[in-house]
């Protein structure tokens, strides 16, 4: 069986019968506005498009010069209310103080579900997001990561932190998380090395660690990074002779 495609004369109708059950005189394409509605001196309009996208949202913010309130209107998405994407684009549309409204097309009842009236959007800044963003920006050497690219391997603080490690390691033998973070290591070092989320370390006694195979060759594979690392480490000055008893 196959379905039909709703088009966006389709919203016309159940957006129309229900603003005129509350009284606006409701008029289409009106100075290049898909929906006008009226009622004494308040002045709505509705952009309407079959799915959510960026043209939609210029469109809507374009009216904000002209209406009282403006809304976006679009088919109801299956997951509306449970995907991220839905909740992103919620995010969005309120930022931009929009309403939003949904043509259940379910059961051909065709019901209009208002998600939220505009309103104005008090926006306050994330700062545990701030903290994290400059906190990783802060832990990276170089930028080695190309933006916007897709299925390649991310270097983060993280890995640099872990390769800090695994150079410090490389070069004095087994040592303790405790010796690692006097060298400059991470503050979670301790969680690295327990975690071994990369399979670069080995516990070799108790709150002792060395370097494998794996790490040698990560070593190889981010050589200039490395390179910054082992020049660090060899500012520290241990005795030699001591490598192993630390």
């Amino acid at each position: 069986m196959s379905v039909k495609k709703i088009l966006e004369t389709d919203l016309y109708k159940p957006i129309y019968e229900y603003l005129s059950e509350q009284s606006y005189k409701v008029c289409s394409e009106v100075k290049d506005c898909d929906v006008t509605a009226v009622k004494g001196e308040e002045l709505i309009i509705i952009e309407m498009k079959t799915s959510f996208n960026a043209t939609l949202l210029i469109q809507a913010v374009q009216r904000q010069k002209a209406a009282d309130l403006v809304y976006i209107a679009i088919p109801k998405p299956k997951r509306a209310g449970f995907s991220k994407q839905w909740k992103d684009m919620c995010y969005l549309v309120k930022r931009l103080e929009l309403g939003l409204i949904v043509i259940n097309f379910k059961n051909n009842i065709n019901a209009v579900e208002v998600v939220f009236h505009p309103e104005s959007y008090a926006y306050k800044k994330n700062k545990n997001m701030r903290n994290s963003i400059i906190k990783e920006i802060n832990g990276r050497y170089k930028d080695y990561n190309e933006g916007g690219s897709t299925r390649k391997k991310i270097m983060t603080a993280y890995k640099e932190a872990s390769i800090y490690i695994a150079c410090c390691l490389e070069f004095y033998g087994s040592l303790s998380p405790k010796k690692l973070i006097e060298l400059g290591t991470s503050e979670k070092t301790q969680s690295i090395l327990s975690k071994n989320f990369y399979g670069w370390f080995n516990r070799v006694s108790k709150g002792v660690y060395e370097l494998t195979e794996d790490g040698l060759k990560v070593l190889e594979e981010y050589s200039e990074l490395a390179e910054h690392y082992r020049n660090k480490v060899n500012k520290y000055k241990i005795p030699s002779e001591c490598k192993n008893l630390l």
